[in-house]
This record gives structure tokens, C-alpha cells and sequence, in this order.
């Protein structure tokens, strides 16, 4: 665990020294909880919006995008339920004058047992070489199932008092469990209460006059409330889909684990429209397409897992979370929600306003129901992040730390290097520099030597190098360099844009996915 900590400072660091994430108000010592990205973090972010957009809008006729207001008329929220029921568990340790999401210490001491079971197969791996069966092992050793029926036990109980919003339960399951403060080690607990997330302003041009409204805590309703403008507008037919990509906002109490958990973060959701009893067959086929989505980029089909809602939502019949491997253990990146037509039903309510949709195939109305599709940007750009950092020992004993970020996620595609600041190179360089620039993010750099040059563009994940050299000016050839295996090659400058195209292309990344 503390190795994985370890790991985990190195890539906060790494990800501010070389311009991905840089804490807010930097020079004011930062606002908690609130990020600004960088000159090659908006880049990479960028480019996972770009991948998911066309994913949804280009990969499927029956899915349109909008792009909905922040600000939303207040009686939105209390139709959602955001007014009474968007709140978290919160405890306080005495001591420490800290304060926790009393489900988070819980989750925290289950992923404890996890830890240890997982200790027992790797000793036992180690133990017994090529021929362990870990399942075999898991299911028959008495000290895993021993561990494994004491998560269940509390497991179980967490989920009852979840589900039975029994605020003084999960208080007597902290102290049953002796579960202690991280930082002062007591366990000098308050009792449980609820708090809600939204944040609150005024909208008006009087104090007399002003509007109590809401920063969105979820880009979701904004869809919604737009149902029947872009059914009737676009002529969509059930089932049909409707995508976003937008900031929300939440007053986290517990905001911790770098950009994992912000109060102002971005969203992708995609709700789709499905008719009634239909829903939890496109649900299990939502759930296989997102997953699909993740694995394309390469980045471990191991680190990815299924995770069932123990508590489900108040609008949901069916919940699943794709949880990704992150150093700190596996976390969500993304949720798959049955959320039945209860949306479209309480904003009819609220409204006073019809919100239907005539099928013609069936000659009926209906409230249609829903699948949606929700994933943080920027946990996404987290998990791209922590899969792709490596400090590699080279051969001759050096390390070097490189990005294996996805290629077409990176966001510096190709940096141009001359071998040296004479003799020309430099205009053939810019030449080449030119050529490239109007299809991929490129990089020019003539500082240092050729290999400090390569180690900086390792360190942002660039997938190509180019060196131009006194050969390329007798025969318009370079040398291209790969990013993972600094394998290098000599090639005609011709062949330049076909090679790093077919590696950085969204093109066949998508194509993968049909």
C-alpha cells in the first residue's frame, strides 16, 4: 500500500511539473478539491471528449448531441429529487477535526479484506509457480474463505444500512468494526448525519427580486427537460439517444485523491430512450458497449471490472459501475443506470407540461424509459494517467520515466527535432514541421541533446520523434523514433504521415468498436 502511495505522489508530480493538471490558485496555495489543466492536459482531455463524442454521435445514427445551460430553473431539481435527497453520510473524528463519508470508511475497510485476500493467492502463487490455480486456491483455502465470509458479513450489513438510510447503523458499524481516524488513529467519532451536495447562489438583478438557484450537481437533466425539443426537432424514433459534455458541480465534504474527486468536474452522459419493459435488455447491451469503449484504448482488460449497486438510487431499477484499477484500488470511472421513466415523469409533473412520446409503431403514448451512460472526464484522464506512468530501468542502467499513454489519446503526437541548430536542419525541420502541423499536435524542439530531447517527450507520452540529420538534406529521408520500444528506423519523409496515422488516427479506434 505505501508503495502504491508512493507511486501515486510521483504521478501528481509528474502530472503538474510538466503541464497536465496544476492545482487552482496556484500562487494563492490552491482552492481544495479544484483543478486547472495544463497546456497538455486541456490537449488530452480533449482528445478523450473527442473520442467519446464521435464514439456515441458517429458510431450510432439513433444518438444526437446537445449542450445544455449550467444554470436551470430551480423547481429542475427539486423534480429530480437533487433538493431532498442529494446528500452523503458524513462523520466528524473529534481529534483529528476531521470529516469522512461515513460509506467511504466502510467501502475502505471492505477493500482491506480484499487486500488480504489477495496477499494469501500471491504467497500461495509465489509458493507454488506455473501450476497455481488462484480460483481453485480462493475457494478452498480455509484462511481465504475465513477472510472472504468476514467481508461478507459486512458487506451485507453496510448494504442493509445503506438501503435502510440507517444513519445510527452505519455509525455502530465504524465502531464495531474499529474503524480509526487515518490521521490522528482515534476512534472519537460523532454520529452520522446527511449533507447535501449542491451548491447555491442568486439569480437577479435586486436582492428583493433574486432567485434562489443551483450550480448542476449532473449535466442529466438538462437532457431531460430537452426531450421532446430534440425528439420533435430532430424526428427521432424510440429508441433513441441524446449526449453531453459538461462541467457539474458538487460541495464534495471529501474531496481527496487528486482530480478522482472534485467539486467542479466535467461529465459525459448519454441517455437513451427505450420503450417500457425493454429497458434492462438495452441496459446488459449498454453495459457491454461502454466496457467495450474502455478496453479498446489498451490499457489492461484486467484493470477493468463490473461492480453492482448495493444501494440503488431513488429513480433507478438496475445500477452498474465500471471500476477501473487506479493506484489507491479499483475505483469507478463510470455508471451504467436503469433510471425506469422516473425523470421524464416528475418533470411532467412539476411542469404541467405533457412530456410523452407517441409510438407509431405500437399507435400509443408513453413515458419512455431510460438507460444512461455517465463518465468523469476527469477520472478518465486519471485512469489514462496512472496506467500509462513508468519509471523503465533501461539496459545501460539509466531510467527513463515515459507515458505510454493511449497514441490517440496523447497530446503531442510528433515533436520534430533537428540533429543540430545549423547546416540547415533547422528549415527542413520546420519544413517537415509545416507538412505535419495541419493533421496532428505537434512539437518543435532544437534545445539540448537528441537524447535529453527524446526523455522530455517520453515524459508527455509523445508516441513519434523525428530527427532530421545532414542525410535527410541529400535524400528527403529521417529517422522516426517509437516512444515504447525507442525503437528507430529510417524512412523517406513521404512515408511520414502514413505511419503516424495509422498509430494516432481516432479513425481506427473507432472502427474497432463496430
Amino acid at each position: 500500500m505505501a508503495k502504491q502511495e508512493d507511486s501515486f505522489k510521483k504521478i501528481v508530480s509528474h502530472a503538474k511539473e510538466y503541464g497536465f493538471v496544476f492545482p487552482s490558485s496556484d500562487i494563492y496555495d490552491g482552492l481544495g478539491a479544484v483543478y486547472d489543466y495544463g497546456q497538455l492536459g486541456v490537449e488530452m482531455k480533449n482528445n478523450i471528449k473527442r473520442y467519446w463524442w464521435e464514439s456515441m454521435t458517429l458510431l450510432h445514427e439513433n444518438i444526437v448531441g446537445i449542450d445544455s445551460a449550467i444554470f436551470m430553473h430551480p423547481t429542475i431539481w427539486k423534480a429530480s429529487g437533487h433538493v431532498d435527497a442529494f446528500n452523503d453520510p458524513l462523520i466528524d473524528n473529534r481529534d483529528s477535526k476531521k470529516r469522512y463519508r461515513a460509506d467511504v470508511l466502510i467501502e475502505d475497510e471492505m477493500a482491506k479484506f480484499d487486500d488480504k485476500i489477495e496477499k494469501e493467492v500471491a504467497k500461495a502463487a509465489k509458493r507454488f509457480g506455473e501450476s497455481f490455480d488462484a480460483e481453485l486456491f480462493k475457494s478452498t483455502n480455509p484462511r481465504v474463505q475465513e477472510i472472504a465470509q468476514k467481508r461478507e458479513e459486512l458487506h451485507t450489513r453496510f448494504a442493509k444500512a445503506m438501503n435502510d438510510n440507517d444513519l445510527a447503523e452505519l455509525k455502530q458499524i465504524i465502531l464495531d468494526y474499529e474503524i480509526v481516524d487515518p490521521i490522528s488513529g482515534t476512534k472519537n467519532w460523532t454520529d452520522v448525519r446527511q449533507f447535501n451536495l449542491m451548491f447555491k447562489t442568486e439569480m437577479g438583478s435586486t436582492s428583493e427580486g433574486a432567485m434562489n438557484v443551483y450550480l448542476r450537481p449532473e449535466t442529466a437533466q438538462g437532457i431531460f427537460v430537452n426531450f421532446l425539443n430534440v425528439q420533435k426537432t430532430g424526428r427521432m424514433r424510440i429508441p433513441f439517444g441524446i449526449a453531453q459534455i459538461g462541467k457539474a458541480f458538487r460541495n464534495e465534504i471529501v474531496a481527496r485523491q487528486f482530480i478522482f474527486r472534485m467539486r467542479e468536474f466535467e461529465q459525459m452522459e448519454m441517455q437513451f430512450f427505450v420503450r417500457p419493459g425493454e429497458e434492462l435488455d438495452w441496459f446488459a447491451k449498454w453495459k457491454e458497449t461502454r466496457l467495450k469503449w474502455h478496453k479498446a484504448l489498451g490499457m489492461g482488460d484486467h484493470k477493468y471490472r463490473y461492480h453492482d449497486h448495493d444501494k440503488l438510487a431513488h429513480y433507478a431499477n438496475a445500477a452498474t459501475d465500471i471500476e477501473f484499477e487506479m493506484p489507491f484500488g479499483f475505483k469507478e470511472v463510470e455508471g451504467i443506470h436503469s433510471r425506469t421513466n422516473f425523470d421524464l415523469s416528475q418533470h411532467e409533473k412539476y411542469s404541467g407540461k405533457k412530456i410523452q412520446y407517441f409510438d407509431p409503431e405500437m399507435n400509443q403514448s408513453y413515458t419512455p424509459y431510460v438507460i444512461e451512460t455517465s463518465i468523469g472526464v476527469d477520472r478518465m484522464f486519471l485512469s489514462v494517467l496512472c496506467s500509462s506512468y513508468e519509471e523503465e530501468k533501461l539496459e545501460n542502467g539509466e531510467t527513463r520515466v515515459v507515458l505510454h499513454l493511449p497514441k490517440q489519446l496523447a497530446p503531442v503526437k510528433v515533436a520534430v527535432m533537428p540533429l543540430v541548430r545549423k547546416d540547415g536542419l533547422p528549415d527542413k525541420a520546420r519544413e517537415i514541421m509545416n507538412m505535419l502541423k495541419f493533421d496532428y499536435a505537434c512539437q518543435y524542439d532544437e534545445k539540448d541533446s537528441i537524447g535529453k530531447r527524446y526523455r522530455r517527450q517520453d515524459a508527455i507520452g509523445t508516441p513519434f520523434c523525428v530527427t532530421v540529420d545532414h542525410q535527410t538534406l541529400e535524400d528527403n529521408t529521417v529517422t522516426i523514433r517509437h516512444r515504447d520500444s525507442m525503437a528507430q528506423e529510417r524512412i523517406s519523409i513521404s512515408e511520414l504521415a502514413g505511419i503516424i496515422d495509422s498509430e494516432v488516427s481516432l479513425k481506427n479506434l473507432l472502427k474497432s468498436l463496430v
